[in-house]
Order: structure tokens, then C-alpha cells, then sequence
């Protein structure tokens, strides 16, 4: 099979597409034939080693696991003697190790079908940022009806997800985005939408009980200025400049203040993508694809988003319908 492959760290341009052997699906795994794979700032996190302390656990000279992509829809091939959740023929989506390639393995309970009707490929951009946004606002945020929720990066993968499950949860939705893609946002279901190129949202008069941050671009203090006092700051995003910057600035300002700053990674959660499926069939959440690339220009792909204005998800399509 095709997968594509990095056996060093670096930029993209060590990506190359190879011949590789299938993998085989274990005990309680879906064996899965790739439709197509999402672009995540995890993958270039990861292609470079970046930030350094993620190779500690992932090799440190040279990377110990050489698949990439982990957002994936596609058809079930085969099944592991255990899986009772799926069978072979099931359209499927979720999250898996080596989604960037013609075959990929993924255990039963990190994947959900695809709802009838839906696009695969729009289905492959749930997985990582859908459950971003619906784990930091449901779960480390805890959102509630009528709160005011403000959106920074409101336009990108994870943030047109979280301007729509917010206005799902009774928030007051704002979005920050750029001129270009302030139509996008508002569409999206944002009550109220700020160009961050005209007007400085740190400024705002009436303070959020919200902030879910996924630029990275502003400090603890201008987003503290904005937030009430026992409201929440999550910044769920990184920018390439300062990786882990607000990470542990958030650690380190969290026992000294009274609004919350809560630090999470996404889990993968079987229960979790099938609420995302339900949001998905009665038409709730949409999934924004802006742009597409085949499997051989992978790397094109994930520069494409690590340049940093990337429209709602950027897919890599591994095969046509």
C-alpha cells in the first residue's frame, strides 16, 4: 500500500509517499480501506519534533513512529475476531495512528459511522478537532445556556467547530477571524463576529464568561482583561512561534487567580464521535473543507495548514468514490 511516511524531523519536505506493508488489525480492531485523512496542526507538531519535549516519548534523534495523520474516513476492509460495534462494507470515521495512507488500523471504539448522507471527506475532519472543541467546551470549560463564549480562530479547523457547539449549548457566540472569512463565521450560527484586522477584540467593553482560544496570538493578561472574574481561558492552540508558551504560562498563573485556565488534550472517545454523527445527521454542525490534496502531495497538504490561515479543515483525499 501507499502511506506516506517522515524518517527524520523536520520541515515537510522530508515527507515522502512509499511503498509499505499492510498493516494487520489486532483483536478489537477495524481494519480500514482510506477515503480520506485530515490535516491537523498535530501533524507538523509531530513531523518536526516541535515542541522538543515531544521527543522524549516519540524518539529523540529521529522519530520512532514514521506513519502520520490521525483523522480518517473510510471503509471497514476487516475486522479483528472481537469488534461487535462494526462489520466489513461499514462506512466509518474517527481517529487512527498512519491515516495518511491507502489502508489504516484503528481500534472499534475510536471510530463511529458515517451518517447517511454525509460526505466521507467532511467526515474526515471530526476526529482531533471536533473533539477539541467539544471536550474543551463541554468538559474543561463547561459552557452553559446563556453564557457569553468568545471564539478566537473562529474560522479554522477547531474553531468553526466551536462556534457551532457552542451556539448548540445556549452560549452567546462571538468569533474572531479575519475580513475574508467573516461571512464564514457568521454563517456558522456567531451571534456577533470581529474582524481582528479593524478592531482589537482585548478591548471588549462587556467581558466574556468564556474565552476558548485556538490562535495562541494574544497573552494570559489581554485575554485575562476580557474575561470575568470567575470565568474561563482555555487556550486549546499553538502557534509554531511559542508551541507551549501559553501552556505553561497557564500552569504557573492557575493557583494565584480566581478564573479558570484549564489545560487539556483531546481524547479519542467512540462515545463522543457518535454524538458528533448525531450533530452531523440532523444538520446542526457542518464540516468546512476549504481545500483538498491527493495522497502523494501530503506534505503540500500539512505545509498548506502550518502557513497558519487555513479555512475550517484541510483533507488529504487517498481515493476517489
Amino acid at each position: 500500500m501507499r502511506a506516506a511516511v517522515h524518517h527524520s524531523y523536520g520541515p515537510p519536505a522530508v515527507i515522502s509517499v512509499e511503498d509499505r506493508p499492510a498493516p494487520v488489525p489486532g483483536p478489537t480492531d477495524v481494519l480500514i480501506r482510506v477515503r480520506a485523512a485530515a490535516v491537523n496542526p498535530l501533524d507538523w507538531h509531530e513531523l518536526r519534533g516541535s515542541p522538543k519535549l515531544m521527543r522524549i516519548q516519540g524518539g529523540l534523534r529521529a522519530p520512532k513512529e514514521i506513519r502520520l495523520g490521525q483523522d480518517i474516513a473510510g471503509t471497514v476492509e476487516a475486522v479483528g475476531p472481537e469488534v461487535t460495534r462494526f462489520a466489513v462494507g461499514d462506512e466509518v470515521f474517527g481517529s487512527c495512528i498512519g491515516a495518511y495512507a491507502e489502508l489504516a488500523v484503528a481500534g472499534q471504539d475510536n471510530v463511529a459511522l458515517v451518517p447517511s448522507g454525509v460526505d466521507p471527506i467532511e467526515a474526515s475532519g471530526v476526529g482531533v478537532a471536533g473533539l477539541t472543541a467539544l471536550q474543551g467546551l463541554r468538559d474543561h470549560c463547561q459552557v452553559s445556556t446563556g453564557q457569553r463564549v468568545l471564539v478566537n480562530g473562529a474560522s479554522g479547523g477547531v474553531g468553526h467547530f466551536a462556534v457551532q457547539l457552542a451556539k448548540i449549548m445556549g452560549a452567546h457566540v462571538t468569533g474572531v477571524c479575519s475580513t475574508r472569512n467573516v461571512e464564514l463565521v457568521a454563517s456558522l450560527g456567531a451571534d456577533e463576529v470581529i474582524d481582528y484586522t479593524t478592531e482589537d477584540f482585548t478591548r471588549a467593553s462587556e467581558p466574556y464568561d468564556v474565552v476558548f482560544d485556538l490562535a495562541a496570538n494574544r497573552s494570559h493578561r489581554e485575554l485575562r482583561r476580557i474575561t470575568t472574574p470567575k470565568g474561563v481561558i482555555s487556550v486549546a492552540g499553538a502557534s509554531p512561534e511559542h508551541p507551549i508558551g501559553h501552556i505553561v504560562a497557564g500552569l504557573a498563573l492557575s493557583p494565584f487567580i480566581g478564573q479558570k485556565l484549564p489545560v487539556f488534550v483531546a481524547k479519542w472517545s467512540g462515545p463522543d464521535l457518535e454524538q458528533m454523527a448525531g450533530f452531523l445527521a440532523d444538520g446542526s454542525v457542518r464540516v468546512e473543507v476549504s481545500r483538498t490534496f491527493p495522497l502523494e502531495e501530503t506534505a503540500a497538504a500539512i505545509a498548506h495548514l502550518e502557513e497558519g490561515h487555513a479555512r475550517g479543515k484541510v483533507v488529504v483525499v487517498v481515493r476517489e468514490p
